[in-house]
């Protein structure tokens, strides 16, 4: 993994194929389907297996605190070496990093050794790979995939993304009912013909590109790029403060779900079944993406989409029976694919290549932060204020947000670039 960047050739070198019969997408997406389905397993498994070991819910949240700490302090740097190196040998090694993580896991479970401190170190190892393999994956999906045919790529990787988040946990579960092992052991099966698919990949028409132009400056500055980018372009920089803002209210209500389906004393099997809502609508929302495309200008739509999930967040609370809560949560997950693809659009593809690496990093990194602050402030608003009064809050932040967004004229006047029209027999 040495060198300089390969930087995939000019749009018009990538074949323009229906994404059904583009071998590399399809290797790369089902690749990242068996990945997705580990981790989503691996995320119940984990804090399963530490609340069996140490009988302490804080060890069991310390798992997650450390992973998402790490992925947050590793973001910016990761975003350099996506912009370094070969983006299909990142997202080997990250994938190898996740199967010898999961590995240890295994081995230590069935030698009987298994400790908190090997957990915490897995949490560390897995954290540091997912900014890795999500911003080699992301850039390395332009390179497979013709520009007229990137919409619907997105499209297609959102499918995977919430399918993982349907069907993953409930396949978890059920694997730990039959023994702590077993989910672990299938996420390693998942991560070995991840790494199997993905190794077939080939970007066509790469070149070996020159230096790129600031190869000279200090380390630090550039792993900054990503951040001057998405703040000196103003369409780009509210677009990034409006998806940090749907991050920071979005990240917290599940918890905020449970806390009020609690409170109402609803059964817990409901309570599962109706935060499920949200995956599904997210599931069904990609077919949504394309026709919204046609219909809406982006910064409308982001504008819209804005909007909308603040009177859905309001409307949560809503004493309209037990089912209630699903239908605002579903109706949430609607909105979530096209605002990810539109950011695509307005910022990822919006600049050169050998810049991408950093940019998403970045922009991966800052929604980190909103989601992180989201969770931590929602703990602290549960700590004071009922359930609900907590979700009109989230609903008000979100909806002030959004009115000053209103003022922005590079926001409201940005357009679709041409090569993001829908394409027909997709």
């Amino acid at each position: 993994m040495s060198g300089q960047t390969d930087v995939i050739g000019a749009a018009t070198e990538v074949p323009d194929v229906p994404l059904r019969r583009n071998r590399n997408f399809q290797l790369l997406w089902s690749g990242s389907v068996f990945s997705s389905l580990s981790r989503e397993m691996t995320d119940l498994a984990y804090p399963l297996l530490i609340l069996a070991l140490t009988g302490s819910p804080a060890s069991a949240g310390a798992f997650g605190g450390v992973q998402l700490l790490t992925s947050l302090l590793v973001g910016m740097p990761v975003g350099e070496m996506a912009d370094r190196f070969d983006r299909r040998r990142l997202l080997l090694v990250a994938g190898a990093c996740r199967l010898a993580a999961t590995a240890s896991v295994v081995v230590a479970l069935t030698a009987g050794v298994l400790t908190f401190p090997h957990l915490l170190a897995v949490a560390v190892l897995v954290g540091a790979t997912e900014p890795l393999g999500g911003a080699a994956r992301m850039v390395l999906i332009r390179g497979v995939v013709h520009p007229r045919r990137l919409t619907a790529a997105l499209t297609q990787d959102e499918v995977r993304t919430h399918g993982a988040a349907l069907s993953g946990p409930p396949l978890g579960g059920a694997l730990y009912a039959i023994g702590a092992v077993v989910p672990i052991l299938a996420a390693m099966a998942g991560h070995v013909l991840s790494l199997l698919t993905i190794s077939l990949v080939r970007a066509p028409h790469a070149r070996r590109a020159g230096p790129r132009s600031d190869e000279n400056d200090p380390v630090l500055r550039r792993m900054a790029v990503g951040l001057r980018v998405l703040w000196q372009v103003p369409a780009l920089r509210h677009a990034t403060l409006i998806a940090t803002m749907l991050n920071l209210v979005g990240a917290p209500l599940v918890l905020i779900a449970v806390v009020m389906l609690e409170d109402r004393g609803t059964a817990p099997a409901q309570i599962g079944l109706t935060v499920t809502a949200m995956a599904v609508g997210g599931l069904a929302g990609a077919a949504l993406v394309q026709p919204l495309q046609r219909v809406l200008p982006p910064g409308a739509l982001m504008l819209t989409s804005g909007f909308a999930t603040a009177l859905l967040i309001a409307l949560l609370p809503a004493p309209l029976g037990s089912w209630w809560a699903a239908v605002p949560l579903c109706l949430l997950g609607l909105i979530g694919p096209s605002v990810r693809i539109l950011v695509d659009v307005l910022i990822f593809r919006q600049v050169p290549d050998e810049q991408r690496g950093r940019v998403i990093a970045a922009f991966m990194t800052i929604l980190g932060v909103g989601s992180s602050a989201g969770l931590f402030g929602a703990g602290l608003l549960l700590d004071r204020l009922s359930a609900v009064h907590a979700t009109l809050v989230l609903a008000g932040l979100l909806t002030a947000a959004m009115l000053a967004a209103l003022g922005s004229r590079s926001l409201r006047t940005a357009r679709w670039p041409r090569d993001v029209d829908a394409v027909p027999g997709e």
